[in-house]
């Protein structure tokens, strides 16, 4: 049975530090950051990394992976989003995420799924979606 998860996420944490490039060109950065999940997915203190690639000072484009260990709708356990997206000019992020398979653990077990966020430069709790199945 396919389940239409949705609630927000609050970045707790950013941490962005420069790996190489040039400075106002194109470059690449890795960001630590933390996220706190509330509505169907209750999470606190998670562990996403990510690797950004700045075209130019405000667009680009990121992947990252982030541990979550928690409850999806009420089901307890941990899973792995993968995240791949893009920043433009104007401050918007867009994000699709995928479930890796095999990650989920405990009531988790088999869970699959595929979602999105968008999202605003500067905005700290941002909507997300989820549709999954656990089978």
């Amino acid at each position: 049975m396919t389940t239409q998860a949705t609630g927000t996420f609050t970045f707790s944490h950013w941490d962005e530090k420069p790996v190489s490039g040039a400075e106002g060109g194109a470059r690449i950065a890795h960001a630590a950051v933390t996220n706190d999940f509330a509505g169907a997915i209750e999470a606190t203190g998670t562990s996403c990394e990510y690797t950004l690639v700045y075209v130019d000072e405000t667009t680009g484009a990121f992947v990252g992976y982030e541990f979550i260990e928690g409850t999806v709708d009420g089901r307890t356990g941990s899973l792995v989003l993968e995240q791949r997206g893009s920043f433009g000019a104007d401050g918007t992020v867009t994000c699709l995420l995928t479930v890796q398979p095999g990650s989920g653990s405990g009531e988790l077990t088999g869970l699959s799924g595929t979602g999105a966020f968008t999202a605003r430069h500067g905005e700290t709790t941002v909507p997300y979606s989820l549709t999954y199945e656990i089978g």
